[in-house]
């Protein structure tokens, strides 16, 4: 849990925002969180009533701080999605819990904050097309299971094929990855689809899932990137859809370090790297 905050800031540290330009969002409402989850399971986080069964599944103890922290963060990404659109980027410093699906949460993911950005997009004719690019270590499952028969949303995910969760969904592309990969094959496989894929799609939006768990060093992630290959997929994914007009909203994703430093500065790659995209504006 300590990553968030320190993640917050090393960025202001860095110089990479300044403390008065990291925006606070509203929490996600039970009505946004209704939409892509079950209303029961919504209301028994928010009472704080879980069945033990879902929550040893979600790996959490449902206390009123982590749903807080679940929800500001699902607000976080809405607002992340909104700037996206108004600015061309921005990105949460927190988000990208994908394993939560329609029924419940699941894999340390109270709520699925993508799909809750997306839905509201969508819900209010702010985009017509989203793609979602999801490159944390471990398949997408929940974001594909809620959008399976949503057509206005085209979900990726490259992830390790020997890795969480055992039983998968269906993205609308899913691409497994073998163990131990390292950079230069991890790039190639990305560029080998990506550009082809935003073409195909050609989305009014991408919400990127740079989670750092494809980090050598990760607790949980089974491949072999390093801190240098990971600043160029987040490169790679940001000039690939920026340079073809598609407005980006970034999400941090998954990342397993028991040194917290350590681990907050892997996901501060994604945000130094986007800063390099948009001048003297800063990411959110």
């Amino acid at each position: 849990m300590g990553k968030y905050r320190r993640l917050a800031e090393i960025l202001v540290e860095e110089g990479v925002v300044a403390a008065g330009d990291l925006l606070r969002p509203e929490p996600a409402s039970f009505e946004q969180l209704s939409r892509v989850h079950a209303a029961e399971y919504v209301r028994q986080t928010f009472d704080l009533a879980i069945p033990r069964a879902i929550e040893r599944e979600i790996g959490l103890p449902m206390t009123a701080s982590v749903v807080a922290r679940a929800r500001a963060a699902a607000g976080g990404t809405v607002l992340t999605a909104r700037l996206a659109l108004e600015r061309g980027l921005a990105c949460n410093t927190a988000g990208g819990s994908h394993h939560a699906g329609p029924l419940h949460g699941a894999g340390f993911c109270t709520y699925n904050d993508v799909a809750v950005a997306a839905r509201a997009l969508l819900d209010d004719d702010s985009v017509s097309r989203i793609l979602v690019v999801d490159l944390d270590v471990h398949q997408g499952d929940g974001t594909a299971f809620i959008f399976a028969d949503e057509p206005r949303v085209f979900t990726f995910s490259m992830h390790g094929e020997k890795n969480y969760p055992l039983r998968r969904a269906t993205s609308d592309l899913d691409i497994d990855l073998p163990d131990g990969m390292e950079d230069d094959a991890y790039l190639a496989r990305l560029a080998d689809v990506l550009p082809g894929l935003v073409d195909r799609v050609r989305p009014d939006l991408v919400f990127y899932n740079a989670g750092v768990d494809p980090h050598r060093e990760d607790r949980l992630g089974r491949l072999a990137l390093s801190d240098e290959g990971l600043g160029a997929r987040d490169a790679f994914v940001l000039r690939t859809c920026l340079g073809k007009g598609r407005p980006v909203a970034g999400v941090i994703g998954g990342g397993y370090d028991r040194d917290v430093e350590r681990v907050a500065r892997r996901h501060a790659i994604l945000h130094r790297t986007a800063s390099g995209f948009i001048g003297r504006r800063r990411p959110v």
